[in-house]
């Protein structure tokens, strides 16, 4: 890899980096040297078809090494569990029938625009939360993840979450749900968050973020942005950030179009024919998979309906105490809002 030929998207994340961009094309190929002596290489290459040579590219290496601050062993290891993953959990496989019921409400979903960094945005209203599966949740979450991932222009690497808590209450979340999220963007997606705008969150969350915090590392809390509509600067914060025109008005935008299920779902058909027109490479058996014929040797079948373990029923101590800490800052301010949360 030529340090002149390097993409804007490894030039920009270097500033706050004690290494240096002639020195980073080294650590990249040692990485990539270390995985391809790794015992299960073969077996990578083989269940991973395309997959293998897009995780071991030049940007995707270059993520996991600034996900570790450019430790080479530390990023091998975290690459290394990557592939695993892919391997067995097979994200690319994972189509819109297969998570269609998770988005009838638009709890989530890929915004019809990018930011003015060319970023592809996910907007997120806890409030419209309809499933209690923590295994479903992840599965959709992944979807949208290699979905917005897929509308990335070649320059830019990472997206923008935009996340609406009007109506929120905090029976719509689950700490559960949210840890396991957390592991799954931090570990397997590593630097692929460039914002996170919490909008209008209630002061009773509060006690929720104190205690998901801690489970997130610094580079992502750094990316987390409070935002409040009665707030002077928030119109040109968000002005500065998004095209007004296009920017949903539940945003400060002037866009008020609503989320259409029907609209959605053709949008993602419409995708997922992209996708696997990108994917004619791959091993037939991967392709049978995609396109609804039987699957041999998977550990998961995304067309199967995953059913809850009682442990995942069962709600964690901690996650008790917060709820009725955060109930008891709802019912003793009005619900909390107009205060602001200490980030």
């Amino acid at each position: 890899m030529n340090p002149q030929l390097m993409s804007p998207s490894l030039k920009k994340t270097n500033s706050n980096l004690s290494v240096s961009p002639q020195d980073q094309p080294k650590l990249i190929n040692e990485v990539r040297k270390a995985i391809e002596k790794h015992a299960s290489i073969d077996k990578f290459k083989q269940k991973l078809g395309d997959e293998y040579s897009r995780c071991l590219s030049d940007q995707s290496i270059s993520r996991y090494l600034r996900a570790r601050n450019w430790n080479v062993k530390k990023a091998e290891k975290m690459l290394e569990a990557s592939l695993i993953w892919r391997m067995n959990y097979k994200p690319e496989e994972i189509r819109w029938e297969h998570v269609a019921a998770e988005a009838e409400t638009g709890k989530l979903y890929r915004s019809s625009f990018l930011d003015k960094q060319g970023r592809s945005v996910l907007v997120m209203r806890p409030r419209c939360q309809n499933s209690k599966s923590t295994r479903a949740q992840i599965k959709y979450l992944v979807y949208c993840m290699e979905n917005a991932i897929f509308h990335l222009p070649p320059e830019q690497e990472q997206m923008v979450w935009l996340i609406d808590f009007h109506g929120f209450s905090m029976s719509n979340i689950s700490l559960k749900t949210t840890k396991e999220t957390a592991r799954i963007l931090q570990d397997h997606y590593p630097e692929r968050l460039g914002l996170a705008i919490l909008y209008n969150p209630p002061k009773f969350f509060e006690p929720f973020w104190k205690v998901v915090k801690p489970f997130l590392e610094p580079k992502t809390t750094s990316k987390v942005k409070f935002i409040y509509a009665d707030d002077p600067n928030t119109k040109s914060y968000m002005e500065s950030m998004f095209y007004v025109d296009k920017l949903e008005s539940s945003f400060g935008g002037k866009n008020v179009a609503k989320f259409d299920i029907r609209i959605y779902t053709q949008r993602m058909k419409d995708d997922d024919g992209k996708r696997l027109a990108s994917h004619n490479g791959e091993s037939s058996a991967s392709t049978s998979i995609v396109t609804g014929g039987a699957s041999t040797g998977s550990e998961f079948n995304h067309a199967n309906t995953y059913s809850d373990s009682d442990d995942e029923k069962t709600k964690d101590v901690n996650e008790e105490n917060m709820l009725a800490e955060a109930q008891k800052i709802a019912t003793s301010d009005g619900g909390g809002t107009g205060a602001r949360i200490e980030q």
